[in-house]
């Protein structure tokens, strides 16, 4: 599926409303899929958003227990890296 990201983008919508992807592509339009790409590209929802509030939490409590020469992290710090991700 990682050459095919349209292909994933299918399954995570249909995995957020709740019905197989077959029958989501026979009920939607074209349009109505274009324009829940846009609203993603937008709004991300899913595990993508969900790894990034928990990267924001984990860089929170290791800024504020961070010793005095220690660099700051960043919620990107903490993310999977796009391979171990999927």
């Amino acid at each position: 599926m990682r050459s095919r990201p349209e292909r994933k983008f299918l399954f995570k919508l249909a995995l957020a409303l709740g019905i197989p992807v077959g029958e989501m592509l026979r009920r939607m339009t074209s349009s109505e899929l274009s324009e829940w790409m846009a609203y993603d590209s937008l709004e991300p929802f899913g595990e993508r958003r969900a790894d990034l509030r928990a990267g924001i939490i984990s860089s929170l409590i290791f800024n504020v227990n961070r010793g005095k020469n220690v660099k700051p992290k960043s919620p990107m710090d903490f993310l999977l890296s796009r391979d171990e991700g999927e």
